[in-house]
């Protein structure tokens, strides 16, 4: 019994992964990402599936880390730290591994780890009012768990939102790549839709055969990657600035380096 996601499987082979943790605008915490991991098993190995879609409950597609797990974090030590960053890790590759199609709609704000999911995807479509940003650095830390996925995607266009912590628009995020295209909110179904078509006429093995051709091709984020990813974020947390800025957070205060 999930608690913090919703699958639906149509008749058509068809399944929709939903965030369903509306009320903390879809925030990922340990059980989430552990659902969503799980869950991304399941389908991929579900012979009945055909297609996978990511998308969110509410105002929210997903608000990056959730409040309490970033407390618990506060706390913690490196070894767990790190344990944790792992398990994040494992769900994103996960996603991305996907022998299905991945197709993500999002809506509201995706910031932080909510990047991350849509750079995982094989396709991602938003509402025209979204907004993203990978805001890790304004918190003094840095955004080093989705960083290898966040960087494949975007390409060297990474370098222009990685560690600015602005928030960007739309039509930004799909001159960056992160998106492949933004469309008003009353044609986002329909364009959903359109992306799921093509899918359900081709062969169902040939499609899992040609993403899997087209990951070899692209290049894999390694497990190296990951490891580097993991090990950066650790020595982050250690840092005077990210005592600061999480603690400032909770405070609700200005950092002392927040000069606007």
């Amino acid at each position: 019994m999930n608690n913090t996601i919703r699958i639906d499987i149509d008749a058509r082979g068809v399944a929709t992964l939903w965030l369903a943790r509306a009320e903390k605008h879809n925030a990922m915490d340990a059980v989430m990402i552990a659902e969503i991991a799980a869950a991304a098993a399941d389908l991929g190995a579900n012979g009945d599936v055909r297609v996978v879609v990511l998308r969110a409950e509410g105002r929210s597609f997903c608000a990056g880390g959730d409040l309490g797990w970033m407390r618990d974090q506060m706390g913690a030590d490196r070894a767990t730290r790190m344990a944790q960053a792992a398990k994040l890790a494992s769900m994103l590759g996960a996603l991305e591994a996907l022998p299905k199609p991945l197709i993500a709609l999002a809506q509201g704000n995706a910031f932080g780890g909510g990047v991350g999911l849509l750079a995982v995807a094989d396709l991602a479509l938003c509402v025209e009012s979204a907004r993203f940003g990978l805001s890790e650095v304004r918190l003094g830390l840095i955004p080093a768990t989705i960083g290898p996925y966040v960087v494949a995607k975007l390409g060297p266009k990474a370098r222009e939102v990685f560690f600015s912590a602005r928030l960007f628009a739309a039509p930004e995020a799909v001159r960056l790549g992160l998106l492949s295209r933004a469309v008003p909110e009353t044609d986002a179904e329909a364009a959903l839709e359109a992306e799921i078509a093509p899918y359900l006429s081709a062969a169902p093995g040939a499609v899992i055969a040609a993403k899997s051709l087209a990951r070899s091709l692209a290049g894999r984020v390694s497990a190296k990657d990951v490891e580097m990813s993991i090990t950066a974020l650790a020595d982050q947390w250690e840092t005077d600035e990210a005592r600061e800025g999480i603690a400032a957070f909770f405070d609700k205060r200005k950092t002392n380096w927040d000069l606007m």
